[in-house]
C-alpha cells in the first residue's frame, strides 16, 4: 500500500510571515510481557510542554532537536505542545495514550494560521486496549489537523509498524543506525522533507512493506552483516535516484505483542508511489532471503561461560585498562541480577555494574549516608524473571540525587535525571543504584562519580546495540549474555497472542512472507 499527500494550498507567505509548525512527542518502546504498565503519572514525570520543549532540547541529538534546529534555521514558527519519553519499558496505559494523543490533538485545533505538524513517535507502544497506539495517536492529530495539511513522523529503528499504521501521515522517517547516533538526522530529515513539502518543491508519497522477519534486539545493530550490506544498499538507491528518495529500513522490536511486529522498509518518494513500493520489496525480499543470518549473526553466553571466559582472559588479555564488558540483553528493566550473583559468588574484584534500578536501595543507601555500612535488598523486583533479590552488605561511596546532560554520542546533550542514586562498594565491586530507568551505554555512568571504565577489569551493561559506539574500541572483548528474562535471544519462548506466528520468522521458519 502507498499513500500520497494531497498537496497543501500554497501558503501565502511573504518574507514576513514564516511557516508556522506544531511539534509533539510520545516516546515508549513497549516490552508486552513485563508485568507493570507505564502510567499517565510516569509519563509526567519527564513531560515537556511548550518552550521548555525548546529549552530542553534545542542543539541535542534528538529527534526533537533535529526538528527545531531545521525550523529555526528556517526562521519557521514553531509551536512546541508536549513531549514525554519513558525510553524502553513496560507497556503503556490506555489512559497515557489517550490522554497525550487528545492534548496533541487540543493543542493543533487551538492554533490559528497553522501549516503542518511534525511528530515524534516510538512505534512499539503498545497497551492493552489499542492493537496500534501510534495509529491512534496519528489518526488523533490529524482529525484535528485536517487533510490539506502535512503530518510528517519520524520514528524510532526499533518500531513496529505497517500501512494502517500511517495511513494518515503524509511522509514518515525513522533511524537508520544502531546504536541510536543518528536521532538529530531524522529530526533533520522529517523537518526538511516537511519544508519542501509546504514550499511546493516534493509531494511526498510513501510505500512500505513487511518481509515477516523478526530478530532479537541485540542482534539488531545496524554494523552487523549481512544487515548492514542490505543497508547500504538502500542509501546506495538513494545516491543513485535522481528525484527525492528517503528510505528507512526498520527492525522492529520483536519484545512488544503486536501484529505489526517486526521488520519494515519503509520508502518515500517525490510523487511517485509505485517507485516507492517497488524499492520498499525489493529491500523486503532481501530480508527474507537474509532471514536465517540475521537471525543469529553470533553466538551468546550463559552467566557463568561468560564471567568463566571474562576471568580467564584477564590474565591474557592485551593490556590492562581494557575491560570485557558483559551485556546481559535480556533485561528489560536494568534490574535484573544474574550477573551480578555469579561475580558476587566468585568474588570477582574490579567488577561494576552500573545504573542498576532500585529505588528502594538507593533511598537507604542515602539514609544511611556516605562511609556507612548498610544491608540492602537489591535488585530482581520487576517480575519473576528478573532473577532473585540479592541480599548484600553494602559500603557507601556516594549518595544524593543525581542528574547530568549525556556526553556520548547516542542521546547527546539530553537532559538525565537519575533521582536519588547511590554508588556502592560490595566486596569489592562497584554498584550504582538509580531511582529513574537509564541507559548505562557510554562513560557518563562512571564519570558521573569521579571514576573511568578503564579503571574495572569487568562491566556488566544491560544494552541491546547503543552501547557499541563507545564499548566497540574499549573493550578487550564484548560477551553477549542470554538470561531467562523477558528479551531472550530465542523469541521462541515468548508468549505472543496479537502476533500472527504462522507467518513470521522464525516463528513459524519457513512461512511465506
Amino acid at each position: 500500500m502507498a499513500f500520497k499527500a494531497p498537496m497543501p494550498s500554497t501558503p501565502k507567505h511573504g518574507l514576513h510571515k514564516p511557516f508556522r509548525i506544531a511539534t509533539a512527542g510520545f516516546h515508549i518502546e513497549s516490552v508486552s510481557f513485563l508485568p507493570t504498565p507505564s502510567t499517565w503519572d510516569d509519563f509526567e514525570q519527564v513531560a515537556l510542554r511548550g518552550s521548555r520543549i525548546v529549552e530542553e532540547l534545542r542543539g541535542t541529538n534528538t529527534v526533537m532537536g533535529g526538528f527545531i534546529e531545521v525550523c529555526e534555521q528556517d526562521g519557521v514558527e514553531l509551536a512546541p505542545l508536549v513531549y514525554t519519553a519513558l525510553g524502553a519499558v513496560g507497556p503503556a496505559t490506555d489512559e497515557a495514550v489517550r490522554r497525550y494523543a487528545d492534548e496533541m490533538a487540543a493543542g493543533v485545533r487551538a492554533l490559528s494560521g497553522l501549516d503542518g505538524v511534525l511528530l515524534f513517535l516510538h512505534g512499539a507502544c503498545w497497551t492493552a486496549s489499542y492493537p496500534d497506539p501510534e495509529r491512534f495517536i496519528i489518526d488523533t492529530v490529524r482529525a484535528a489537523l485536517g487533510q490539506d495539511k502535512p503530518l510528517i513522523v519520524a520514528l524510532d529503528y526499533h518500531g513496529n509498524i505497517d500501512a494502517d499504521t500511517l495511513k494518515n501521515a503524509t511522509a514518515a522517517f525513522a533511524y537508520r543506525k544502531s546504536p541510536h547516533t543518528d536521532t538529530g538526522d531524522t529530526g533533520r530529515r522529517a523537518a526538511t522533507c516537511m519544508l519542501r513539502t509546504l514550499r511546493g518543491q516534493i509531494t511526498p508519497a510513501w510505500a512500505i512493506a513487511k518481509p515477516g522477519v523478526l530478530v532479537p534486539s541485540i542482534f539488531s545493530a545496524t554494523a552487523l552483516r549481512p544487515l548492514a550490506d542490505i543497508i547500504e544498499e538502500g542509501q546506495q538507491i538513494e545516491r543513485d535516484s535522481e528525484r527525492y528518495t528517503d528510505i528507512s529500513l526498520m527492525a522492529g522490536f520483536s519484545y512488544a505483542d503486536a501484529h505489526n511486529a517486526g521488520f519494515s522498509v519503509l520508502c518515500v518518494t517525490d510523487g511517485d508511489s509505485d517507485r516507492a513500493q517497488r524499492v520498499a520489496d525489493h529491500l523486503s525480499d532481501r530480508i527474507w532471503n537474509e532471514r536465517h543470518a540475521l537471525y543469529r549473526p553470533f553466538d551468546v553466553y550463559t552467566a557463568e561461560s561468560a564471567v568463566s571466559r571474562a576471568c580467564a582472559g584477564l590474565t591474557t588479555r592485551k593490556a590492562a585498562g581494557r575491560p570485557y564488558v558483559l551485556v546481559e540483553h535480556a533485561d528489560r528493566m536494568n534490574d535484573s541480577t544474574y550477573l551480578l550473583a555469579e561475580l558476587l559468588k566468585r568474588r570477582v574484584p574490579r567488577a561494576a555494574v552500573p545504573f542498576l534500578w532500585d529505588s528502594a536501595a538507593a533511598q537507604k543507601a542515602s539514609e544511611a549516608g556516605v562511609g556507612a555500612i548498610v544491608k540492602l535488598e537489591l535488585g530482581g523486583h520487576s517480575s519473576e524473571k528478573a532473577g532473585p533479590t540479592l541480599d548484600v552488605t553494602a559500603r557507601v561511596l556516594w549518595a544524593g540525587p543525581k542528574s547530568y546532560r549525556v556526553t556520548g554520542s547516542y542521546m547527546h546533550g539530553m537532559p538525565v535525571d537519575l533521582g536519588m542514586t547511590a554508588l556502592l562498594d560490595i566486596d569489592g565491586m562497584s554498584v550504582s543504584v538509580v531511582s529513574a530507568f537509564a541507559f548505562a551505554v557510554d562513560g557518563d555512568a562512571f564519570g558521573v562519580f569521579g571514576l573511568r571504565p578503564e579503571d574495572f577489569d569487568i562491566i556488566v551493561l544491560r544494552s541491546k546495540t547503543h552501547f557499541r559506539a563507545f564499548y566497540e574500541p574499549l573493550a578487550e572483548d564484548i560477551l553477549i549474555v542470554d538470561t531467562p528474562d523477558h528479551g531472550v535471544a530465542d523469541l521462541r519462548l515468548l508468549p505472543y497472542e496479537r502476533l500472527d506466528t504462522h507467518r513470521v520468522f522464525p516463528l513459524a521458519p519457513e512461512s511465506v512472507p
